[in-house]
């Protein structure tokens, strides 16, 4: 995808409009998900210190060329996190708190699975810092969940985010929808008793069939039955919003929805174009320097990460100057994600050669534009990559 014109960049040192945040990837899980395209692995040992201090050491290196800054989130993804060790999370955060100037409201979440083993670890992560929980229940019944190559169970997913919200104040939940031979009705009535339950976020995201997948391979060779059709998934995104839009939890983002207050501070890191390092195998990060952006990038595999660490003190793979046009693209494709969409005043230029293909798409009724805010209408949002190639590019 590229501009039919090139325009000016996101402004330098933008990223404070947004902020500052930390990812950790944590890269093990017990076993590897059918539908997941994310760098996760199973392995049968982990030493745990090992890595703790492979992160401790990747802190150190880039804290010291982003000192003064203030770190507003930290989020450890993966993966599965709540597999790592409480007194490895403490570790990590009392790095963190010695690195970087603290938010007085910093979010520091830990994704975790519903198991009875991995609820037992949640008062250790509230102990060393962890204050937000996001839990992979993805489903509600158990022969989705066995589907869906899930190892808990909808007792067992109960019974952890009853001990989660014990623990904590702020507790998410992922499910996934659009799933093997599940109705539109079957959808209205789980995510309603999702909603009932939920305390303040949740994320919801149609089943998406990922080549190098074991669901992409299943699909490729036709043994993937049941899957919605395009009118009945788009059935079920539109039955999403108006259900929690009524429960009091709006959509703020494609497939995030929150209650007043409630969003999540990481991600909208990501969304509004603000700086993040990117810690651990495979995570990404993007980070202003001296008034240029860059794109880092990790290796992959764990063990390869975690000896980069060890022989050479960085597991930093590849640190990219990203193009003033790159920089523009990323900035509408991540922004336009969000319900209030992007003020394009932070950009160079403003709008610039864009007014054309806006006021087209305004005319379609799939953007709004409110002085320099611009962001998807309802009936645009389902097909957003089709807006922003049109936006990009002037070609539908």
């Amino acid at each position: 995808m590229r501009l039919q014109n090139l325009w000016l960049a996101v402004l330098p040192d933008d990223w404070e409009n947004a902020g500052f945040g930390l990812y950790i990837h944590w890269p093990f899980c017990q076993a590897k998900c059918p539908y997941c395209d994310f760098n996760s692995h199973v392995v049968a040992h982990i030493d745990q210190m090992a890595w703790a201090k492979a992160y401790v050491s990747e802190i150190e290196r880039v804290g010291a060329v982003t000192q003064g800054r203030l770190l507003r989130s930290v989020f450890f993804g993966g993966g599965t996190p709540s597999l790592m060790d409480p007194e490895v999370v403490d570790v990590i955060l009392r790095k963190v708190r010695d690195t970087w100037t603290i938010a007085n409201d910093i979010e520091i979440t830990l994704e975790a699975n519903p198991t009875s083993v991995e609820a037992g670890r949640f008062a250790g992560y509230r102990q060393a810092g962890v204050n937000r929980v996001s839990m992979g229940i993805q489903a509600l019944n158990d022969v989705d969940l066995k589907a869906l190559g899930r190892l808990h169970s909808a007792k067992d997913a109960m019974a952890a985010f009853d001990v989660a919200r014990r623990e904590f104040d702020r507790v998410s939940f992922d499910l996934i929808y659009a799933r093997q031979n599940q109705t539109l009705a079957d959808w209205q009535a789980e995510l309603k008793s999702a909603l009932s339950m939920a305390i303040d976020h949740v994320s919801l995201y149609q089943l998406t069939i990922e080549s190098g997948t074991a669901f992409g391979d299943r699909y490729a060779a036709g043994k993937l039955a049941g899957l919605p059709d395009d009118d009945r998934a788009a059935d079920m995104y539109e039955a999403t919003q108006d259900i929690c839009g009524e429960s009091g939890f709006p959509a703020y983002e494609v497939s995030n929805h929150a209650k007043i207050g409630a969003q999540s501070t990481h991600n909208r890191i990501y969304w509004t174009y603000g700086d993040y390092v990117g810690i651990g195998p495979g995570a990404h990060g993007r980070v202003t320097l001296n008034g240029q952006r860059f794109a880092t990038e990790t290796a992959l595999a764990p063990g390869k990460w975690l000896n980069t660490v060890r022989k050479t003190g960085s597991g930093e793979q590849s640190q990219t100057a990203l193009s003033q046009e790159d920089q523009s693209i990323e900035f509408l494709l991540m922004g336009l994600r969000l319900t209030e969409g992007v003020d394009l005043g932070r950009i160079a230029g403003g709008r610039g050669v864009f007014d054309k293909n806006i006021n087209d798409l305004v005319d379609m009724g799939m953007l709004s534009l409110d002085q320099d805010q611009l962001c998807t209408t309802q009936a645009g949002r389902p097909v957003l990559n089709a807006i922003l190639r049109q936006l990009l590019t002037g070609s539908s």
